[in-house]
This record gives C-alpha cells, sequence and structure tokens, in this order.
C-alpha cells in the first residue's frame, strides 16, 4: 500500500487536475484573462492588445470557441471573454454567456480593434491581453496553466505580480510512478474519489452522447459506428470521439479535463467506461481503473509538458488502455506493459493545434491502447530496445518525454509556420 505521503499527494494531484472545463481550454484561457482585464479596465474595452506564445496560438486557431456562432480563433475567443466572461469563472468563464450576449458579439468585433501578436517566451503557455477604453488601460498575464494569473496591471501600476513557473509542476508530480499508481487505484477509499469521478463519469458521459446524437466537425464518432460496426472495440474509440467532435466544434456542454485538457479527459475516461458497461464490471472496480487511468495520463504528460508537438491524446489513449487492462483483472505487469506497448504504437502522431481532426487521433491513440491490452493478453508485446522503448516502464516514460518536449521542439515551430504562414 502506498505511503500516507503518497496517497494524499496523489488524492491532491487527481483534485487538481480533474476539473470542468467549457471549450478547448486554450480559447478559453484567452477568454479568461480577456474577462480578467475587462474587469480590472471597469469598463468596455474599444481597443485589445493580444500576445500569445506559440503554441496558444496553434491551439486556438482551428477550434470553435463555444457561445460564438461558430466562430474560430483568438479574436473571437478574447471577444466573447471581454463582452460576456465571468472574471472569476477560470475555466467556466463563458458558462452564463446568454444568447443576447451572443447576438451582440458580432457587432462588438467590428467595433474593436484587437491586434494579436507572437509573444517570445520560454513558457509554451503564455498569454497578454491588455485592453484599452476610457481613457484608462490594463494589462492580465496567464502563464504556466491555463488558470495561473501572474501579472495585473492598470494605467502602469502594478496591481498583483508572482513569477511565472513556466509549467512546472509541484512537488507532488515527482511522487508519481507506474508502481504506486496502481497500488493506489486498487486501495484507494473510494469515498475520496467518487464525487470526482462520478463528475467525470456524468459531463463526458453526456457530452459523448451529444457528439454522436448531433452533427459535429467531421463526426468521427459516427463514421467509425458505422463503418466498423458495435463491437466494444469499436464503441470504445467511438465514444472518445465523438466527445471530441462536440468540443471542438462548439459545444456549450461542460467536459472534466485531465492534464490542462478536455479531450485527454474524453479520452482516458469514456473507452474505460464503455468497458465496464461490456465488462458487467462493479462501479467500484470503474472507480479504480478511472483513478488508474487518469493517474497514468498525467504521470505520462508530466514529462511531456503542458502544450508540445507530441499529441497528448497518445498518452490519455496509453494510460486508457491501463484502465481497460484493470478492469480485465490484468496484473501490475500486465497494465504496465499495456501503457509500454501503446506508446510504442502511437508515439510518432503530431499536435496541430485543436480542431475536427483531434476527434480521429482520438480514435487512433484508444485504439493503440486497446491493441496493446490485446497483445498482453496474447503473450505479446514490445521488448526494450524496440526504438524508443526500454526494458523498464519509467524509462520508457521519460524516454517518450524526451521525445515530446526536447526532441519535438523544432518540429513545434515548423508546424506553427506552416499553420500561420503556409494557407
Amino acid at each position: 500500500m502506498v505511503s500516507k505521503e503518497k496517497y494524499a499527494a496523489y488524492l491532491n494531484i487527481l483534485k487538481m487536475e480533474l476539473v470542468p472545463a467549457l471549450g478547448c481550454t486554450e480559447p478559453i484561457a484567452l477568454a479568461y484573462c480577456a474577462a480578467k482585464a475587462r474587469a480590472t479596465l471597469n469598463a468596455m474595452p474599444d481597443r485589445v492588445k493580444v500576445e500569445a506564445s506559440g503554441n496558444i496560438i496553434k491551439n486556438v486557431k482551428s477550434v470553435i470557441v463555444p457561445h460564438t456562432g461558430g466562430k474560430k480563433g483568438i479574436a473571437a475567443a478574447v471577444a466573447i471573454g471581454i463582452l460576456a466572461g465571468d472574471a472569476d469563472g477560470a475555466l467556466q468563464v463563458l458558462s452564463g454567456v446568454t444568447p443576447k450576449q451572443e447576438r451582440e458579439l458580432d457587432g462588438y468585433l467590428k467595433s474593436t480593434e484587437i491586434s494579436v501578436a507572437a509573444l517570445e517566451s520560454d513558457n509554451v503557455l503564455d498569454m497578454i491581453v491588455t485592453v484599452y477604453g476610457g481613457g484608462s488601460e490594463a494589462k492580465v498575464r496567464i502563464a504556466g496553466k491555463h488558470t495561473d494569473v501572474v501579472h495585473i496591471e492598470k494605467d502602469g501600476k502594478t496591481l498583483f505580480d508572482k513569477a511565472a513557473e513556466a509549467g512546472k509542476k509541484s512537488e507532488d508530480y515527482s511522487l508519481l510512478c507506474m508502481n504506486d499508481i496502481c497500488d493506489f487505484a486498487r486501495t484507494v477509499g473510494i469515498d475520496d474519489v467518487k464525487a470526482l469521478l462520478d463528475m467525470q463519469i456524468e459531463y463526458n458521459g453526456a457530452l459523448s452522447d451529444e457528439g454522436l446524437k448531433n452533427d459535429y466537425g467531421s463526426n468521427i464518432g459516427k463514421v467509425l459506428l458505422s463503418t466498423y460496426g458495435n463491437d466494444i472495440h469499436v464503441r470504445a474509440r467511438a465514444k472518445a470521439a465523438a466527445g471530441s467532435d462536440a468540443r471542438m466544434n462548439g459545444c456549450t456542454m461542460p467536459v472534466v479535463i485531465n492534464s490542462g485538457s478536455g479531450n485527454q479527459g474524453i479520452t482516458v475516461s469514456m473507452p474505460v467506461v464503455e468497458y465496464a458497461k461490456e465488462l458487467g464490471s462493479t462501479k467500484e472496480s470503474l472507480y479504480r481503473a478511472l483513478v488508474l487511468s487518469n493517474l497514468t495520463a498525467i504521470y505520462i504528460k508530466t514529462g511531456l509538458g503542458t502544450l508540445s508537438a507530441y499529441c497528448g491524446a497518445v498518452s490519455a489513449g496509453a494510460a486508457a488502455g491501463a484502465g481497460i487492462a484493470y478492469l480485465h483483472g490484468a496484473s501490475v505487469a500486465v497494465i504496465e506493459q499495456t501503457v509500454v506497448n501503446a506508446l510504442a504504437i502511437a508515439s510518432g502522431i503530431v499536435c496541430d493545434g485543436a480542431k475536427a481532426s483531434c476527434a480521429a487521433k482520438i480514435a487512433v491513440a484508444v485504439d493503440a491502447g486497446i491493441l496493446g491490452y490485446e497483445m498482453c493478453a496474447m503473450g505479446q508485446q514490445f521488448n526494450g530496445g524496440d526504438g524508443i522503448v526500454s526494458q523498464e516502464i519509467e524509462k520508457t516514460i521519460r524516454n517518450v518525454g524526451l521525445l515530446g518536449k526536447d526532441g519535438m521542439h523544432e518540429t513545434d515551430k515548423e508546424i506553427l509556420y506552416i499553420m500561420t504562414c503556409c494557407d
């Protein structure tokens, strides 16, 4: 059984990471930053300056912002945040937008100068929104995490300031390792995680159902079911993809995120929920499998950083495979090998921003997680020395972090160049 220190740390990590959000988290962070700036100005701005790091620009460019009538991009995210955002709403900043406010957006965009510039920063998640109006100006900066306000000023006077931590995780995260994550998942008191996981099951399940019911993006969830049938291997992929279909394309329903990402929150949860239904698993087994999948995804993503050129769905899909393995009664060794197999299969997928095709990437990542487990069930595996795979899972996860955070640094720049300069 894990130590008291790790038990408390793992619970704390789950509570910090599994939070509700409305919309893709990068444009929502911009909307939140803009709402904070408007509140600081205490007037409706008539001019706005946005500075954003490359990964923010990349992840906002092509995704539909909720409550904007189908609009994409930085200007739409900032404008709706200013016009209707709750300055205390964090990742649910747009939850209270009314139909009247949504109708006013076009007029505000036409009458307001909104300029956008790249922000040179060592932090991949960094943004500054400066607003002007009523003879004053106000500036708000968010850096490191989607809701981490690090600077507020008005008319040149600093009102709040703290050091940006460049996405650095707290010491709690250094305690993560696969063996202890498995142990924690098997022994955690259900009452300690029940409310959190019930919210994840409810919110993400409703969003997935919405994606399958209505027309969103490229409808990857529907394509999977129509093409390949209703087998559990297909349903697990389709349910995850459908949730992404909806949220990447303007759905106004919330999601419980993982590692700062709604897509990753959907990917770690919906396949596990679907397998639990198929296998007739108890609710307790589902909870424990979700604890395992959530913490595994967080662990892998810790080495990758908040945003990078490495598609976060890959780590989440591998983690879903771990949860599925748990539901089948797998040993710790099999669970760990499932993760290794999945990472070996799908680690080449790049992140080229948030958009409709994320749903298809999620389907591929979940398929890798399922295949990773099915390989183990048939006595097959990838071995140390096979590409980026090492003999130990901790080293394989370290290798993935090195690949995504350091090795793909220049790839990230090239992706941003292609997205912004080669249309």
